[in-house]
């Protein structure tokens, strides 16, 4: 009589479900551009209105650009939130400032406070890039630079934004002369520089979604902040 050994069926396979955790973002793009342009006694800034989240438009007119003092504009891209709640501290710190030493804060001294508060929250910073905007102690038109964690430069012309591959080479060419022959270089006037920002919104419309509806323009001089509201492409 042959022996069988017992046969042990193989465990069952129980399913397993699987959990998907998805990535957690607290930052949000939301889309458009700003623009500076500084002159010998004025500064041009523009930025439009529409903010986006993907291909949804979440409003079509939420500027990106707000007045810090008589003479300073802060031209903003990125997540408008954050953009919102750093307008909200600089305007904090300003209205201290005045308080303590009865008299504005001028566009340099704003220009390293706003330095200063994006570096101190570089370790979850704000999603944002800013353009501070302003006049010097000379009078001179002053536009000053930023990334996210406060890195800062002054240059005559900057822009930031989901359209700036495309409008930064039209600065470059249109105020610094780049690859024109015979361009004998200079700061631009005041009306050139407008219309130099009027064309690269038109232009960057014409290829960038997130860029749109409005445009805010100031212009910054010794009077004071003029301000001008244009309409952009809506679809």
């Amino acid at each position: 009589m042959m022996d069988f050994a017992p046969m042990h069926s193989a465990p069952a396979e129980v399913p397993v479900e699987h959990h998907s955790h998805g990535g957690w973002d607290p930052y949000v793009d939301n889309g458009g551009t700003s623009l500076a342009i500084a002159g010998k006694d004025f500064v041009i800034v523009a930025s439009d209105a529409r903010q986006s989240d993907g291909y949804s438009i979440n409003s079509r007119y939420d500027p990106k650009a707000f007045t810090l003092s008589n003479q300073t504009v802060l031209a903003t891209t990125g997540y408008a939130a954050d953009a919102k709640r750093l307008v909200e501290v600089l305007e904090q710190n300003a209205q201290t400032y005045f308080h303590k030493h009865e008299k504005q804060m001028s566009a340099p001294a704003m220009a390293q406070m706003l330095s200063n508060t994006l570096y101190y929250k570089r370790f979850f910073p704000y999603y944002v890039f800013p353009i501070l905007c302003g006049l010097d102690k000379e009078g001179k038109g002053a536009v000053f630079a930023y990334d996210p964690v406060g890195n800062m430069e002054r240059v005559v012309y900057q822009a930031y934004g989901s359209a700036s591959a495309l409008v930064q080479p039209f600065l470059d060419n249109q105020v610094a002369g780049a690859n024109q022959r015979g361009h004998e270089g200079g700061l631009l006037d005041r009306e050139t520089a407008r219309k130099i920002a009027i064309d690269a919104f038109t232009g960057a419309t014409e290829r960038d979604i997130y860029t749109g509806d409005w445009l805010d323009i100031f212009v910054i001089d010794q009077t004071g902040i003029h301000r001008e509201k244009r309409e952009l492409k809506h679809d």
